[in-house]
């Protein structure tokens, strides 16, 4: 189904008297590129423009710093903005970027590797864009948490801060961090922060 979205401010929810189904969202992003399609836990299809050019930059930098990460310290994988996860509350979501741990993926069958993989990556980061609005990055953040993150990064280059969700625990501001630590499965990993700013 193609949409004629460019009428409308973006992201946009779509309900329909059903959830689309995993096949129906591949679907619809594969017909409606360079759209970004994400389900909620409603069964509503959530609409994303592209991201613009440096805010895309900046997701890639952190991206690269995790990836790089990832493969030096050995205990998981890292995952791109366009890897979706079929979540504990049925929604399919991607970050922009994440992390899963090998033995919390080693642990699934084949066919919860299969499509969308059925778990939420125990590290999840969101960038916000040039476009984003705040307020429903930050209830994506709460969403990852309560879906199982163990440690969630919001970074805000427009304020030039991070916010860090963690299960139990109110989120911690950071306001114009040079660099900031790992805790948890991510313990060892370091962003600095002059790579995103800049």
């Amino acid at each position: 189904m193609n949409l004629a979205l460019n009428q409308f401010e973006l992201p946009i929810r779509i309900s329909q008297d059903r959830p689309v189904t995993d096949e129906e969202l591949i679907r619809l992003s594969a017909e409606n590129q360079p759209m970004r399609f994400e389900r909620d836990a409603n069964g509503e299809v959530i609409v994303m423009s592209p991201t613009w050019t440096e805010g895309g930059g900046r997701e890639s930098e952190v991206g690269t710093e995790l990836a790089i990460w990832a493969r030096t310290d050995g205990r998981g994988k890292y995952y791109g903005s366009n890897t979706g996860f079929k979540l504990p509350d049925s929604s399919v979501r991607a970050a922009d970027a994440a992390w899963v741990s090998w033995n919390r993926w080693n642990a699934l069958t084949a066919e919860q590797r299969a499509g969308f993989a059925r778990l939420c990556p125990d590290f999840v980061v969101e960038v916000r864009s040039e476009t984003d609005r705040l307020r429903p990055l930050q209830e994506k953040m709460e969403m990852w948490i309560a879906n199982g993150a163990e440690v969630a990064w919001l970074i805000d280059p427009i304020e030039k801060a991070v916010t860090i969700y963690r299960p139990g625990d109110e989120p911690e501001h950071l306001a114009h961090p040079t660099s900031v630590q790992g805790t948890g499965p991510i313990a060892g990993f370091e962003l600095v922060m002059a790579r995103i700013w800049d």
